[in-house]
């Protein structure tokens, strides 16, 4: 589907901002719809998509228009390079925002590579651009410890101030600058631990209220809590002392807060608290979850454990899944769920019962879901570790470690029987592992993997492995390695997935059959790219997968899994 109009409205309502797209010079990319809805004739998609590399990405330059007379300014800035369709605009990323009294815009912008991030102020009635906030460095400057939260930066007292997050010292903190000068005031959070959001900013009292995770000792360092502390950073105070992950949503007056936390392992409870972190007297707590009727069922809890990583002093965490019936006398195959990073974490820090990893458990396995060294919500240098070789990406070989560790502790883990599984990035990380690793790993399920980062997203490649500079990309292509398999692979892709190209799966497969390997395919007709993640058939394919090869049993034949009432 072509991208519909973005548009941002002014505190009156009176402007608008929108941008103007230039895809022009984008290289096209294809997809056929081999089972069309109506009739047999295969369709021909074609949308625009940059690869690293390609001298041309989407350009969008910001315009304000009037609404009463009609009439665009365009603002004399550097159009803003969007590198996929499915990244959208700045508009959607949440990078562009109207001052409070609508006479200003301010919006961050980024070149090629992402060594730069910049904050710019335009002026709405003329177009005029200044830059605020310029910082720079050898590798990727990001405005937000992970995706879908926007930039963690606020715009202070009209203009006044700013606040701006930055990993220049090593870890993720946040900045007080001059809004009028763009000078740095202070640092407003400092320590061996990141900033995860911004929850809110009082800015009469001139508090601001983030999460964080990693600052209280001896706990998982994904779990997030509330803090708060004065915008000349003193006074730090933590508001969320319960070991948990804590999610709050704050009152609109801002006096008040919700405060939701648990753990994998502990269900949710939910506190009512004043903006000091003190419980509401009279009302305290408001929700405790009642699990006895999931324990009736015989559900088992999973167990979060943490290892060492290869440098034997990081700490790298995870959760493990074990059948209700678990039998410690027993030995059980090993299945690793993984995503690769380096933007996203895979283990979950939250209560939920409904997990995948539970349901592969059950069939007797023992689950492990672990995130390695170079993912995001650690320090810098944890992120970093596969920055310019993502050959590296997930930390294979660290999880390869963590897991004897595990073993040498339960003996109930068979490691002559492992497998490997995942999506998207997991896909990637998981074909890789069975063909770098073929004596560990012996059965992988992969799938709509981005196996080859020169023919994946410009925004995506350029950002982690850097710009293409001559073989600099070639550590990182799977296929290079089609000639180690030795176990069993199964791949699987969506034929209409507009973000990771079924290409780079047929191109792994091509890799396989030049070196005269055995493997199995799956394709899935039109599925995009969260339909295969999604898709019922390909859940109950890859739990036959490790059944019939981890097992050595044969699973029952067409088995469905219900869906949607059916």
């Amino acid at each position: 589907q072509p991208m519909g109009p973005e548009v941002l409205w002014s505190p009156d309502s009176k402007k608008l901002l929108t941008y103007r797209y230039d895809q022009r010079k984008v290289p096209e990319m294809y997809l056929i719809e081999s089972v069309p809805k109506q009739g047999v004739r295969p369709r021909l998609f074609t949308y625009h998509y940059a690869f690293p590399g390609d001298p041309d990405v989407g350009l969008a330059t910001p315009m304000v228009f009037d609404v009463a007379g009609k009439k665009p300014v365009v603002l004399d800035a550097v159009p803003q390079a969007v590198q996929a369709v499915q990244v959208g605009s700045p508009i959607g990323a949440h990078e562009v925002w109207w001052s409070v009294d609508g006479q200003s815009i301010f919006y961050l912008q980024s070149e090629r590579g992402f060594k730069e991030l910049s904050l710019w102020v335009a002026d709405a009635h003329t177009g005029r651009v200044r830059t605020l906030i310029d910082e720079r460095a050898d590798t990727p400057v990001v405005s937000f410890p992970k995706p879908g939260l926007g930039p963690l930066v606020r715009v202070l007292h009209g203009g006044d101030e700013i606040i701006w997050y930055s990993q220049r010292d090593g870890w993720g903190h946040l900045y007080l600058y001059n809004g009028k000068t763009g000078a740095l005031e202070n640092q407003i959070t400092r320590g061996s631990w990141p900033v995860r959001n911004i929850e809110r900013v009082d800015e009469a009292g001139r508090w601001v209220y983030f999460t964080a995770g990693g600052r209280e000792p001896d706990q998982d360092p994904y779990e997030e809590h509330l803090y708060r502390v004065k915008l000349d950073g003193t006074g730090l105070q933590l508001l969320t002392p319960e070991e948990g992950h804590h999610t709050v949503t704050f009152s609109p007056s801002g006096k008040f807060l919700v405060d939701t936390w648990s753990s994998v392992n502990r269900p949710p409870v939910t506190v009512l608290r004043a903006a000091d972190g003190s419980r509401v007297d009279r009302v305290g707590e408001l929700e405790r979850t009642d699990i006895s009727v999931l324990l009736a069922a015989g559900w088992r809890a999973p167990e979060p454990f943490h290892v060492k990583a290869l440098d034997g002093v990081t700490d790298l965490y995870g959760v493990m899944y074990r059948p209700a019936n678990f039998d410690p006398r027993k030995r059980y195959p090993v299945i690793e769920d993984i995503y690769s990073g380096p933007q996203l974490i895979s283990a979950p820090k939250s209560f939920a019962a409904d997990s995948q990893d539970q349901a592969l458990a059950e069939l007797g396995f023992i689950v492990v879901n672990m995130d390695g060294m170079g993912g995001p919500l650690r320090s810098r240098a944890f992120q970093l570790f596969s920055y310019g070789k993502l050959g590296q990406a997930g930390d294979l070989a660290g999880h390869i470690a963590g897991l004897r560790q595990l073993a040498e502790r339960d003996p109930s883990m068979d490691l002559d029987r492992v497998g490997i599984f995942g999506h998207s990035g997991g896909g990637f990380a998981s074909a890789r592992a069975v063909l770098a690793y073929p004596d560990f790993y012996k059965v992988a399920v992969s799938s709509s993997g981005n196996h080859d980062q020169r023919g994946y997203q410009a925004v995506w490649g350029e950002r982690w492995e850097g710009l293409l500079q001559g073989d600099n990309y070639l550590e990182q292509v799977t296929a290079r390695l089609a000639g180690n398999l030795k176990g069993k692979l199964l791949l699987a892709y969506g034929d209409m997935d507009d973000n990771v190209p079924p290409a780079l799966t047929l191109q792994l497969v091509d890799a396989l059959i030049k070196a005269s390997r055995d493997f199995d395919l799956l394709v899935l007709p039109n599925m995009g790219h969260g339909g295969v993640r999604n898709s019922p058939y390909f859940w109950r394919r890859r739990w036959d997968y490790f059944v019939k090869y981890l097992l050595n049993v044969e699973p029952p034949l067409n088995f469905k899994i219900a869906s949607d009432g059916k």
